[in-house]
């Protein structure tokens, strides 16, 4: 096997951009490549799993426990040739002054050799002491070599190849040159959504191409080989044996945030995964409870708000009481309306409120919530005191009916209004927030329950 992480001096490095590459050039070798991001991230994980040919996984010291982290590691990469680790922002970089959730922390605790991507533009022989102080900065990482970016040229190239040499034990595993074509195309929330490029394989598979030549992939491999077997910790408890219970899930290029965990632990608890497009779909299909996620909807209000059929369709089935959960642009779906860029187009109109868009964030990072007695999925004082998840979003709520009943008080973050967020209404369930079923945060297995609570009173589920 080979295994290891891929971090960075600091951010906007091009780490995204030569993990995708290295993932799907390893994949056309004919290796089974398992990809990992660090951290709270839904559009990077869709790049790296489309790149791989299976869903990446997400490892986040915030929302897990270290046992979670180390099985979900081991469950997923046992049965593969290469287990790829993307870090985010810098190696040593992190929340509290020990460096607990850095990437060098994730190293550590996986085991992992690190890959240091460097922005070299504009460097020479000061790239020598920046790798002799990430080396000596922890000695329990092992660097196990450089790969230099967005290089002037092949004499830029060669003075740090000698510099290093000179000066360091570090390989240089790869030189990658100032490419224009490796740029992916960027929006308010980073990299745009594999899941909405219509060549996002041919983009990659020219991302593959190009580091295929300039990174040394056979010398990458020796230097992250492993004997050491993976051996999941945790054991999985076999599916639910009760009546499955059908969750229409939005899928298109408006919303595409999901955990692959997340998705795998609603079929675990009995659901059924019904994917559908509130594009281009007229109307729901026959579900027993709805699950709208996030993504750019604010992008396609237009196809949006055209498709009324659709949007009918959802407001019929959740006033009738079809159980449903909406995180983040799944919210502002549901709302009256939706405005940005000068432009306001009519949504789902579920929700008492209006959406406004932003040039910068409202609610960033990780939340912590303590659930009220309003929540629908889990009767009062069976909740956990607190739970982990995160908020990453450019709109607010305007308007906001003042009867508005809350499941959650925000202990930290931002939510709805500051205070307050995941509106509820009937058998809804709608945050800016977004769940992550993972620690004491089991949401897939109380929202199936839920679920299946409702389906005993009959309930239309469409049009």
């Amino acid at each position: 096997m080979h295994r290891f992480l891929i971090s960075a001096a600091h951010k906007s490095s091009g780490k995204t951009t030569l993990s995708l590459g290295l993932a799907a050039a390893l994949r056309s070798r004919g290796l089974a490549v398992q990809t990992f991001k660090k951290g709270p991230d839904y559009i990077d994980p869709i790049w790296l799993g489309l790149a791989a040919g299976r869903p990446c996984r997400n490892l986040d010291f915030y929302l897990q426990p270290y046992a979670e982290i180390l099985d979900g590691f081991a469950r997923h990469g046992a049965n593969a040739d290469v287990a790829l680790v993307e870090g985010n922002k810098g190696l040593y970089d992190g929340l509290d002054l020990a460096g607990s959730n850095s990437n060098a922390a994730l190293a550590e605790l996986l085991g992992l050799p690190v890959v240091l991507v460097l922005d070299a533009r504009g460097m020479t022989r000061g790239i020598a002491p920046l790798i002799l102080g990430y080396q000596a900065f922890d000695r329990n990482i092992r660097i196990a070599g450089v790969i230099l970016n967005r290089l002037g040229g092949k004499r830029h190239e060669a003075k740090l190849r000698a510099v290093i040499e000179h000066y360091t034990d570090v390989p240089v595993l790869g030189a990658v040159l100032e490419n224009p074509s490796l740029a992916i195309v960027e929006r308010h929330l980073g990299l745009m959504p594999a899941n909405e490029a219509a060549a996002a394989e041919a983009r990659i598979t020219s991302i593959a191409g190009i580091i295929a030549e300039q990174v040394d992939i056979d010398r990458l491999l020796q230097a992250t080989a492993t004997d050491q077997p993976l051996k999941p910790a945790i054991v999985a408890a076999a599916p639910t044996a009760q009546t499955p219970v059908r969750v229409g899930i939005a899928r298109d290029p408006a919303f595409g945030f999901y955990y692959a965990d997340d998705l795998d632990a609603l079929k675990q608890a009995g659901a059924e995964l019904v994917f559908f497009s509130p594009i281009a779909d007229a109307k729901l299909p026959a579900v027993d409870a709805l699950f709208l996620g996030g993504g750019f909807p604010e992008c396609f209000m237009k196809e949006l708000e055209a498709n009324r059929s659709m949007r009918e369709s959802i407001r019929n089935a959740i006033e009738a009481g079809l159980p449903a959960y909406a995180e983040c642009g799944g919210l502002m779906v549901l709302a009256r309306s939706l405005s940005w860029r000068g432009e306001k187009r009519t949504m789902a109109g579920v929700i008492a409120a209006d959406v406004v868009m932003h040039e910068k964030p409202v609610g960033r990072g990780y939340v912590r919530l303590a659930p009220t007695a309003a929540h629908p999925w889990v009767p009062p004082g069976a909740h956990p005191e607190e739970i982990p998840a995160h908020e990453f979003h450019y709109s607010s709520l305007e308007n906001l009916a003042p009867d508005t009943r809350f499941a959650y008080e925000v202990k930290r973050g931002h939510g709805a209004d500051g205070a307050h967020d995941g509106i509820v209404h009937k058998n809804l369930l709608a945050s800016y927030t977004h769940l992550r079923s993972a620690g004491n945060c089991n949401w897939a297995v109380r929202f199936v329950g839920f679920a299946r609570q409702c389906m005993k009173q009959p309930t239309p589920t469409h049009e």
